[in-house]
């Protein structure tokens, strides 16, 4: 086995040609001093969930401004706080608060839509859409903070919107009304839902039982699409196009000619080359940068590589590959033009580095490539999830990019594209960053198996209580920028080795059609993991736990019942199971055919042997470590049929979150999530019990499982469940 670690270091540029290295001393001034004259404070998982999060920053069309959003969760008022700032780029100026984002808008999977913003053509107003006192309009805000206002008032919400080519109008689409919505899920609830392939059967209600943009509404399937995706009723209602004066309000319907292209809509190419995985388009000098992948998948679910290229000129027809060492083999994941430049910007998102970033720009006419900056995290819009699609602000001088890696939470930089210095701009997170640094330092992993293949992965060192090494918490999913609670958001990794267990995240290995290879792939970046943290004295091997969602949660179960590693485990949303099976099957061949692709399973009856080896409910006689399940209300159904058994059987403790969906959201929800994870893996790990009132039942159902589990004895009664008669 092989190992290289790397402290964390501050991203600098690299210096080549015209770029100079120039390091980020406002960033380190700042912490240093901060540092010097802060008393550091708990890493706490309410401080954790209530970081600032910054996203979709936008320069404006002098280049002088940029507007981004932030947002924040409140436990207190259990809900968020968005809001619109612009600043200037060169100035030293404080932002400006300009106006209120409105709750933050999501998809049915819980995560946050990127925040999205337009400029007017004089650099005067920003425009945004915005989810206030339940409608969603679009709103201008005045760039220099004098107020905030809806340009639309219509009776249905929103769904896209463009400024007009002149500057003066704003076109938008709408779909049903807010009325005929509610009208027909009321009408569906008095008659009755008829099942169909659309109906999300497998959660906990059908009426109104999902938080939808802000409101429990009633859902469907997206039948078009992949996997459990939801939409709102009466979504399938085509788009209707607008047009506003917002000086007058004056508003008229749109003929369908007249209507844009839809958002994100790609650009015809020519028909003989692979379809590219992204692309950027430079209408005003009829060019497009593409992103292909390219290479043999080798049994993995995607091809490897990827390749740059753009294509010229009205007809699309001369193409140009980058060529330069810097673009070929390298892991690019984003493309953006630079204004009034023949540069392409780019980004490299670097698996075998932790998921750092760097950013380059490549010139399509000269074939020119220069480094801009390297980071040893995120350089993006903002995204945490789909780090591959956000871009950063780009004006013809400088980029401005949400920065956030291991040790320090999300802040906005401008970096300048000709020497790469890096300045940072807004940091509504100094405090938070000063005590991880100061208490709990993040320090990145590199190791090998025994096959052979390299794993990254994010390491807290436990804070040292007495003598003996400290127990192990895993993560195994993904780990880019700073990690706060886990991908899942549930697992607070800082709070765990602030009060003595290690906790390592584990970026995800080779990707693999085959189901059993895939999850033989985390298991073993688990096992040399921890034999590497074990023999080096860093962890005890006796006290392992784990836990993630969703792929996370999969490779956690199957760590549980393939190896005797895990001295306890956490999961939150629900595995493959034959209900889960039986109730996509409504959905047609689309989930039949997935879980052919993505598991080898047909029904329990074509494929039993498969559904054996990798079915959580057929081996749940394997399992022996105790399993805390926190489930989103969508999907508990589906785990319902291995939860049941192990909770008779006194190893496993079930809580369902309502209205969840598969990434919990609510603040308080989110709250408690993480702190009973805390006390859960304080309880098995380290033997530790808060004596917090409110938590005395936690503890006695927790007592009875871990005597049941010393004592090898299972049970299927009511008396043997945790809660029984046997409680007291």
């Amino acid at each position: 086995m092989v190992i290289r670690r790397s402290r964390a270091i501050v991203g600098t540029a690299i210096a080549k040609k015209r770029s100079k290295y120039v390091p980020p001393l406002a960033l380190a001034a700042s912490l240093a001093a901060l540092a010097g004259t802060h008393a550091a404070e708990p890493i706490s998982p309410r401080r954790l969930i209530e970081i600032v999060d910054i996203s979709g920053p936008a320069v404006s069309p002098d280049g002088e401004r940029v507007a981004f959003r932030t947002e924040q969760a409140s436990v207190e008022r259990n809900t968020y706080d968005a809001v619109w700032y612009v600043q200037d780029i060169d100035a030293d100026t404080p932002a400006r608060r300009v106006g209120d984002g409105g709750v933050p808008l999501r998809t049915s999977a819980g995560l946050p839509l990127p925040a999205s913003v337009a400029w007017s053509l004089d650099g005067r107003w920003i425009y945004y859409r915005a989810l206030v006192a339940g409608r969603i309009d679009v709103w201008r805000a005045s760039a220099d903070g004098s107020g905030a206002e809806p340009v639309t008032r219509d009776p249905a919400d929103v769904r896209a919107f463009v400024l007009g080519e002149d500057g003066k109008t704003l076109r938008y689409s709408v779909g049903a009304t807010r009325d005929e919505v509610a009208a027909a899920e009321q009408s569906e609830y008095e008659r009755g839902i008829r099942l169909d392939p659309s109906v999300p059967i497998g959660q906990g209600g059908l009426f109104r039982s999902g938080n939808i943009e802000g409101r429990l509404a009633t859902q469907r399937l997206d039948v078009r699409g992949d996997g459990f995706a939801r939409l709102p009723l009466l979504s399938e209602v085509p788009d209707q196009w607008k047009e506003i004066d917002p000086a007058t309000g004056r508003t008229r319907m749109l003929a369908a000619s007249e209507a844009p292209p839809s958002q994100g809509a790609t650009v015809a190419l020519p028909a003989n080359m692979p379809a590219p995985w992204r692309q950027a388009h430079d209408a005003a000098n009829d060019r497009i940068a593409v992103l292909t992948r390219v290479g043999h998948p080798g049994g993995m679910i995607r091809k490897p590589d990827v390749e740059l290229s753009a294509w010229m000129g009205k007809d699309f027809r001369r193409h140009v590959r980058c060529q330069a060492e810097p673009c070929v083999g390298k892991a690019i994941s984003g493309i953006q033009w630079r204004p009034h430049s023949d540069d392409v910007v780019y980004t490299v998102t670097e698996p075998m580095d932790a998921m750092a970033q760097s950013i380059f720009r490549w010139d399509v006419v000269t074939g020119e490539v220069l480094p801009v900056q390297r980071s040893r995290g995120l350089l993006n819009g903002g995204e945490r999830y789909g780090v591959e699609d956000a871009g950063c602000g780009l004006s013809a001088e400088v980029s401005v990019c949400v920065a956030a890696d291991a040790n320090q939470p999300p802040r906005l930089e401008r970096i300048d594209l000709e020497t790469g210095e890096r300045r940072v701009l807004f940091n509504p997170n100094m405090a938070l960053a000063s005590d991880v640094s100061a208490g709990i330092p993040v320090e990145q992993l590199r190791w090998t198996d025994a096959d052979g293949r390299s794993f990254t992965g994010q390491f807290y060192a436990a804070r040292t209580i007495g003598d003996r090494p400290p127990p192990l918490f895993i993560a195994y999913y993904y780990c880019p920028g700073f990690l706060r609670s886990g991908f899942g958001g549930e697992w607070p990794l800082a709070s765990l080795a602030e009060h003595g267990i290690a906790a390592l995240c584990i970026n995800y290995g080779p990707f693999y059609f085959d189901a059993v290879e895939r999850f033989n792939v985390g298991l073993s970046a688990v096992e040399s993991a921890v034999d590497l943290l074990a023999s080096s004295g860093q962890i005890d091997r006796a006290k392992v736990g784990m836990g993630e969602l969703s792929f996370g949660t999969e490779v956690t179960l199957w760590t549980a019942f393939n190896s005797d590693l895990l001295a306890a485990a956490s999961i939150t949303g629900a595995v493959l199971s034959r209900s889960m099976y039986l109730h996509g099957t409504l959905k047609g061949e689309e989930f039949v055919s997935r879980a052919r692709t993505i598991w080898q399973l047909g029904s329990p009856e074509e494929t039993p042997q498969r559904w054996e080896r990798i079915g959580i409910e057929f081996n749940l006689d394997k399992i022996r470590a105790p399993i805390l399940m926190q489930v989103p209300e969508q999907e508990y159904v589906w785990l319902l049929d291995s939860a049941v058994p192990l909770m008779l059987d006194r190893k496993a403790d079930v809580y369902v979150f309502p209205h969840a969906p598969h990434f919990k959201f609510q603040p308080r929800q989110l709250l408690a999530a993480n702190e009973r994870n805390l006390d859960w893996f304080r309880f098995w790990l380290q033997g530790y019990e808060d004596p917090h009132p409110a938590k005395i039942e936690q503890y006695e159902h927790w007592r009875v499982m871990k005597a049941a589990i010393d004592a090898g004895d299972g049970g299927t009664s009511a008396e043997a469940m945790p809660g029984g008669t046997d409680r007291h």
